[in-house]
């Protein structure tokens, strides 16, 4: 999940890197901060680097709100991932020039933008924490199951706002009544399943199948009625039209 941004950063184990275990997490967290965020002042980093102390996760979730994390302690998984992507912004900062000497031709640059364009969240970079951050904020409103790709949330995020939140659907929204209540004493199942809840349960399922097959008969009732306007009044061609035998 973060070789790529340890790769980049140059950990020294990208590959074998584990988050579940306590005193590597602690060490990579020591790391991560001397080499790369540098957010404190060499003098202050004396408590988190401090990683046998019992005080630890308390000193590593004041550094999470000093960074503005938008994780939590509890979040590691997440807060890592916004980390890394916290340094190598802070890293290419410092390096600018170094990945700016190996530049793309012209005529490739215009063919990865015309790709792009045709994907608008292809142009996102999905790397930038504040990204991370709002997407995740975003999921969180909507009550989006979390996923380790937050593109994929985007997306979902994107589909839920267009079926859901556009002007049409709301409109289409406020003009659907609310039903009427049913007592469900007054219609007659027609078999019994030997349990009272599994014979309502039965008994809504069918209500709820009558009233899709008025809705598929009110559809169907529409296309015939469009049908007939069509053939109901033909246009005459009085030109082949004859008088007598």
């Amino acid at each position: 999940m973060f070789r790529r941004k340890l790769t980049a950063l140059d950990y020294h184990n990208p590959a074998g890197f584990n988050c579940k275990d306590e005193t590597e997490f602690r060490n990579f967290i020591v790391w991560l901060e001397d080499q790369k965020i540098r957010h404190y002042k060499i003098e202050d980093r004396g408590n988190l680097r401090n990683i046998h102390s019992s005080d630890w996760p308390k000193f590593f979730e004041k550094y999470l709100r000093d960074v503005n994390c938008p994780f939590k302690i509890q979040d590691r998984q997440e807060a890592i991932d916004w980390l890394l992507g916290l340094a190598v912004r802070l890293e290419y900062g410092d390096n600018a020039e170094k990945y700016n000497k190996d530049l793309v031709p012209d005529n490739t640059k215009n063919a990865d933008n015309a790709a792009k364009n045709a994907e608008p969240l292809i142009n996102l970079d999905v790397n930038n924490p504040d990204f991370k951050a709002g997407v995740m904020a975003l999921a969180n409103l909507l009550q989006i199951q979390r996923h380790d790709d937050y593109l994929v949330m985007l997306k979902a995020i994107r589909i839920l706002v267009q079926e859901r939140l556009t002007q049409d659907a709301v409109a289409k929204a406020n003009q659907m009544k609310e039903g009427l209540p049913v007592a469900l004493d007054k219609h007659i199942l027609g078999f019994d399943t030997g349990d009272a809840v599994l014979n309502e349960a039965a008994q809504i399922l069918r209500l709820l199948h009558i009233e899709e097959l008025r809705e598929l008969q009110t559809k169907i009732n529409e296309a015939i009625v469009a049908v007939q306007a069509i053939i109901a009044d033909p246009k005459t061609d009085h030109r082949l039209g004859k008088v007598g035998r």
